[in-house]
């Protein structure tokens, strides 16, 4: 039973390396989008280009919100699809707009929702979306 700790610590880093491979993307070149239709594409969405290469066959953007705030994206080359999204808030920085909208609909008041679980403020200083 000595080594059942290393055992159980080796599968846990096998089965982490396999959750990280799901995140590279796999098109084929001749389906990618240009590089110049990946820059639209965010900047359509509010953020400036600082710098865009290609990671694990994915393009991967660094840039600002209008804001200012720094943020990084990791886009599917072919759909241009958000696969992964970071804010690197700045101190005093508005989050609202990364907040998910309230699910209220018109008809029902703000007071009849009741939340499954207390919700504490939001004042964090890097988001991750996945």
């Amino acid at each position: 039973m000595k080594h059942f700790p290393a055992i159980t610590l080796a599968a846990a880093l096998f089965a982490s390396g396999a959750a990280w491979a799901d995140s590279d993307c796999h098109q084929p070149m001749a389906q990618w989008q240009p590089r110049e239709a990946v820059s639209a594409h965010v900047l359509e969405r509010g953020i400036t280009t600082d710098r865009l290469r290609i990671d694990d066959g994915c393009y991967e953007v660094r840039g600002r919100d209008s804001d200012g705030n720094p943020v990084e994206l990791k886009l599917d080359p072919a759909s241009l699809e958000i696969m992964e999204f970071e804010v690197h808030f700045r101190p005093g920085a508005d989050t609202s707009r990364y907040l998910p909208a309230a699910r209220n609909t018109p008809s029902k008041p703000a007071t009849s929702v009741t939340p499954a679980a207390p919700v504490a403020p939001v004042t964090p200083t890097t988001a991750t979306i996945n």
